[in-house]
């Protein structure tokens, strides 16, 4: 849902009532995954997509049915062997929808509205909401913020809340959006029904989807050439924060780089020692000259980054690995690195280049082979690497 910030953002700022249809659990083969949204407002205007236009005809009427009635509902779609072109996945995967009605004085609704407002401006949080659960629980959300504290609430008692908190904010950390899992005994313990004998019993559990809300990944490109303008714009296109660096002022302007989101005059080593990086950050070396080369990737195979990635020729790669062998850098560090980057597409121009190495990063965060789909027998869709559960404890 929070792919759809800004938009409904403003619809909750023009007092708009709507349904919002959440893509919660995937199986098999689906075309998108959860936190994946569509959204109905009162007046039948739609945005987003649950399913790249399987279901989503189905999922725009159970979105004008919850405004009517004012409820949340959980509905699975999936494949209709009978029909592949009734209600169902075609592509054979399975999707569980939640649909949350947004109006009128709706428990969730100034959940929602922070949820949005700090999605829209850039601001770190996590939003829970219960997607399998008692009827009075499902779409109950909490709004998590890094430091911990949230609002909201699941159903009226602190400590379900606690612990959901402290779930959601451990997948914030991480950037990742999932599922947590609450046992039927450690839901019980947090129930909404709280009874005089300190809870109830809550059969099957509790399952919350999280959506992390987090800046996004960074991809910094080392060497301002022709090639690194290309790989700058394809890297926005992916939603990269990119910044472009080299130590030559004549070279590194904004001009020549309008769209990156900043340019950086420094020695490349320097720059990747002194600035932030994570666990989703992507660095592309395209220098190709020692000087910059060695120091720079020395640093970087020994950092936790997502990808490093250097051009150049077969024959400058071998020369490359020798120097940086020289200079201590492990057998199992040089295993990191992609060399020479990108994948084999037969590229020749500097946007073809770009593609190439685009497509290498996808490939290594998704799990990808790089091989064509046709004539294969590997699922299209893998398990994305943001919908891992985990299992929430109680102390």
């Amino acid at each position: 849902m929070l792919d759809l910030a800004a938009e409904l953002r403003r619809w909750t700022e023009e007092g708009r009532e709507f349904a919002v249809a959440s893509v919660v659990a995937v199986g098999g083969s689906a075309p998108r995954g959860p936190g994946a949204a569509l959204a109905v407002d009162g007046a039948g205007t739609a945005i987003g997509s649950v399913s790249g236009g399987c279901v989503e005809g189905a999922v725009y009427d159970l979105c004008r049915e919850a405004l009517q009635t004012g409820r949340s509902v959980l509905e699975r779609f999936g494949y209709s062997d009978e029909d592949a072109f009734a209600v169902g996945l075609t592509c054979g995967g399975t999707i569980d929808v939640l649909v949350t009605p947004v109006s009128g004085e709706a428990p969730v609704r100034s959940v929602l509205r922070s949820a949005l407002s700090a999605a829209a401006q850039g601001e770190p949080a996590a939003l829970a909401r219960v997607t399998r659960g008692p009827a009075e629980l499902l779409g109950r959300a909490l709004l998590v913020r890094p430091d911990g504290t949230f609002e909201g609430g699941l159903g009226g008692h602190p400590e379900l809340d606690r612990v959901a908190a402290a779930e959601a904010r451990a997948l914030l950390e991480a950037g990742r959006t999932g599922t947590v899992e609450l046992s039927a005994s450690e839901a019980s313990r947090g129930s909404a029904r709280a009874e005089s004998g300190g809870g109830w019993h809550c059969p099957g559990g509790l399952t919350l989807l999280v959506e992390s809300n987090v800046p996004p990944p960074r991809m910094i490109v080392f060497g301002a050439v022709d090639f690194a303008s290309a790989l700058a714009r394809a890297g926005k296109f992916l939603g990269y924060h990119v910044t472009v660096c080299d130590a030559r002022p004549v070279f590194a302007t904004p001009d020549r780089f309008p769209d990156a989101d900043e340019v950086v005059v420094d020695w490349p080593h320097r720059y990747l020692r002194s600035t932030a990086t994570d666990a989703r950050t992507v660095l592309c070396v395209l220098t190709h000259d020692a000087k910059f080369d060695v120091p720079l990737l020395k640093a970087a195979l020994r950092m936790p980054v997502a990808f490093v990635g250097a051009m150049g020729s077969r024959r400058t790669h071998e020369d490359r690995n020798r120097r940086l062998r020289a200079e201590g850098v492990s057998e199992r560090e040089l295993s990191r690195l992609r060399s020479p980057i990108g994948l084999d597409l037969g590229a020749r121009t500097p946007e073809e280049t770009a593609l190439s190495i685009t497509a290498e990063i996808v490939a290594a965060r998704r799990g990808g082979t790089g091989v064509p789909l046709t004539g294969g027998n590997t699922p299209i869709h893998r398990e994305n690497e943001n919908g891992h559960g985990g299992r929430a404890a109680v102390a």
